[in-house]
């Protein structure tokens, strides 16, 4: 394991993405399928010899700066990686464009779950198994890099309660940078990461195949709801053989998209608050109840004579719906209750995907493997404003509860609007290139959340219509696949890692 520890990040991160093509190779050959088996096996052993080569080339390779090195190898996984992927994607699937492949695997592995295979009998089971894997992957990684690499630099979200400057390490990690070896920090929290995110998952597969789902459908939707990618072998979720049951076991394990509390059980103590203190937390359950409560009373509103009114099933489908389809957007993750089309129905013509859109903008927890603003950068701004209408009543009142409470407001708002305004800026270029692509406002403002949200089931149902990322131009799918990779990175990580040493104070 020291040996290990000592080759470069993504030297360790194509060995396990070889390594782990096994799998599939392995289902395929089980049912049979030896032409699929064959491609991901040729590829495992390919890309194995690959990385042992550069391995040898690049074991006595010590970087200048530790810390700098860390962020360009999370930065540089997903340049590198994806088309590693697609080669035994595309060989396997045959009747598709690498740029095709590429796309699927890109989106998987920065847990977007956007998919231009709109039909999913056009793959195989073991293809369906490979995508929930590299999403499953993908969200491990962006789990693991949150802790090992971005907290340490203020950047992911952990710079709104540390008070500390962005891109670099706080008093309590400034040290540990500057000795320590960035494989070596990034193996030693794999190992204690990995026995939680896997246990989970394997809990979360065996509750979905007791609830009568199928083995391959359980394990993608496992795979899927802990990394939040969105990725399931099945055009939507309504058609799961788990039905309701199966919708409830998921929810339950979407409150690991809210909270890191449950995945990282040694934090910082600035952030080590009691679960009744959490922001993100709290932020949270002000999202998820009232957000289905306005939709579930706005049926009254329009329709008070309807006859739907006195349906005390029809309605409790309906606020089933919208509340599972509220944390899964929340979440980033995209799933749809199989009742949220009775939701819309018994909202009235009022209802609209876009408050998923909101949803998918806000995002989940600070180091967890959802997407979007995050919940603490909005309760931060949150809190500002609060502090400021109390100004603008009693100019001289002094806010309280606490120096964590005061650094929220201040350090950390500061902070919060300066990445809430990249994040819009994000989405105005993304929207102008691909409205220059040819694609409608309406659609290119779909697609651009979709993207930067990391929420790709967002396209089916946050306009009218369903958007299909298959009827893109290549143009457009290149947009947005800098702009998942954007989503997925965040701007501030960007630009700590371009902006020299010198530049920062």
């Amino acid at each position: 394991m020291r040996r290990l520890s000592e080759l470069p990040v993504l030297v360790i991160l194509l060995a396990f993405a070889a390594l782990a093509m096994l799998l599939p190779a392995g289902h395929a050959m089980v049912n049979a399928d030896y032409r699929i088996a064959r491609s991901f096996f040729y590829a495992a052993v390919l890309f194995l010899f690959l990385t042992a080569m550069i391995a040898i080339a690049t074991a006595n390779r010590r970087p200048r700066n530790l810390a700098r090195s860390q962020l360009a190898a999370v930065v540089m996984a997903y340049v590198v990686l994806p088309p590693v992927l697609a080669v035994p994607f595309h060989h396997a699937v045959q009747n598709t464009t690498f740029m095709n492949a590429w796309f699927e695997m890109l989106s998987c592995f920065t847990t977007t779950g956007a998919t231009v295979y709109d039909d999913p009998a056009r793959l195989a089971g073991s293809l369906h198994l490979w995508r929930a894997l590299v999403g499953w992957l993908g969200g491990f990684f962006v789990l693991l890099s949150a802790i090992a690499v971005l907290a340490p630099l203020n950047l992911g979200g952990f710079e709104v309660m540390s008070g500390g400057s962005l891109g670099r390490a706080t008093p309590g990690t400034q040290q540990i940078t500057r000795i320590a070896d960035p494989s070596e920090r990034i193996v030693r929290h794999a190992l204690e990461l990995f026995p939680v995110y896997g246990g989970l998952t394997l809990l979360l597969w065996i509750l979905l195949l007791t609830a009568g789902e199928t083995g391959i459908t359980a394990l993608s939707h496992a795979m899927s709801t802990l990394s939040t990618s969105g990725v399931s072998p099945q055009r939507e979720l309504s058609e799961a053989q788990s039905g309701r049951l199966g919708e409830l076991m998921i929810f339950l394990f979407f409150a690991f998209a809210i909270s890191r509390r449950a995945l990282f059980t040694r934090l910082p103590a600035r952030f080590d608050l009691p679960l009744w203190r959490d922001p993100e937390v709290r932020m949270a359950l002000v999202c998820i109840a009232m957000l289905p409560l306005f939709q579930f009373l706005q049926h009254w509103t329009g329709r008070y004579e309807d006859d739907q009114s006195r349906d005390v099933l029809g309605a409790l489908r309906a606020l089933w719906g919208t509340l599972f389809t509220t944390l899964s957007f929340l979440t980033t993750t995209g799933f749809v209750s199989e009742d949220w089309q009775a939701a819309r129905l018994w909202a009235g013509p009022g209802s609209s995907g876009l408050v998923l859109v909101g949803l998918a903008l806000i995002g989940g927890g600070v180091a967890t493997a959802a997407g979007g603003v995050k919940l603490l950068r909005v309760y931060a701004l949150f809190k500002h404003g609060q502090h400021e209408l109390d100004r603008m009543i009693l100019p001289h009142v002094v806010g309280g509860e606490g120096p964590v409470a005061r650094r929220l407001r201040g350090e950390g708002a500061y902070v919060a609007w300066i990445f809430f305004m990249l994040f819009a800026m994000s989405i105005a270029v993304t929207m102008a290139l691909l409205t220059m692509s040819g694609l409608e406002f309406e659609p290119a403002m779909i697609f651009t959340v979709a993207a930067l949200s990391t929420t790709g089931p967002l396209a089916q149902v946050g306009a009218d219509a369903p958007l299909s990322y298959a009827l893109l131009d290549p143009e457009a799918k290149l947009i947005l696949a800098a702009a998942m990779i954007v989503g997925r990175l965040e701007t501030l990580a960007i630009l700590a890692l371009l902006i020299p040493d010198n530049w920062r104070r």
